[in-house]
């Protein structure tokens, strides 16, 4: 396990010693959140994308601690970091934040993080989203006056910060500002070879009609050429080709 030091020796873990995910469904849910939302803010050098980290939201606290499954940081650089510091960060606490339950999350532990998000007002998540994916089912969370409010109805929600609409009927999708839903990183590469393929047919199409337009014109130099000797042949019999 790796640590960084800060403030008079105080050390704050950059693992917790806690798995990423316990099932393979739940690790498929977090790298297709991470992967789209990276992907959607490739461009923006200051959105920062990540999972797993511990993020340390009081300097001098090594105690008082979380690691989302994924979250974002608007106005962060992108970057490795082994954790979250929030004092690091401009005091930028991430705004957005996904849980992904497991089935062997608890609900005093749902309860304990869901307040960890709520209590840091001074910082504190703007959005804080769980998904169950066994259930297929999202709940979510907006920053009020007193906090972190549940979101009513979150089918059809869009998120402030991340312009992403959750659709949960009849199975729990979520979907870019562009109205594309997020793939997983295999729907991807399919949708990338398909992508390839179209490409790699137009140009074979582009180039089997540029063959035929130089037969074509091939064709016609050659008429263009017969008619011209046929021409001369005329005129060298004293007749004149354009009469008729």
């Amino acid at each position: 396990m790796s640590h960084a030091t800060s403030d008079a020796g105080v050390i704050y873990p950059d693992s917790d010693g806690k798995p990423m995910s316990d099932n393979t469904i739940q690790f498929r849910w977090i790298v297709t959140v991470q992967g789209n939302l990276d992907l959607l803010f490739a461009a923006r050098a200051d959105v920062f994308v990540a999972g797993d980290n511990l993020i340390y939201p009081v300097r001098g606290s090594n105690t008082i601690r979380q690691a989302p499954d994924v979250y974002v940081a608007f106005g962060r650089p992108k970057g490795d970091r082994g954790s979250y510091k929030v004092w690091d960060e401009g005091d930028t606490f991430p705004q957005v934040v996904f849980e992904v339950l497991s089935p062997g999350n608890r609900a005093g532990e749902l309860r304990r993080k869901l307040a960890f998000y709520t209590t840091y007002t001074t910082y504190g998540a703007e959005e804080y989203y769980v998904i169950d994916p066994d259930r297929g089912t999202l709940r979510g969370y907006a920053r009020g006056p007193a906090g972190l409010d549940p979101i009513p109805d979150v089918n059809g929600w869009v998120s402030p910060r991340l312009g992403v609409r959750f659709e949960d009927d009849p199975e729990l999708q979520l979907y870019g500002p562009d109205g594309r839903r997020f793939l997983s990183f295999v729907e991807l590469g399919e949708l990338a070879n398909q992508e390839r393929g179209r490409a790699e047919a137009e140009t074979r199409r582009a180039e089997a009609e540029k063959r035929r337009a130089e037969a074509e014109q091939q064709r016609a130099d050659a008429e263009r050429e017969r008619a011209e000797k046929f021409a001369a042949k005329l005129r060298a019999l004293g007749l004149d080709p354009d009469e008729p």
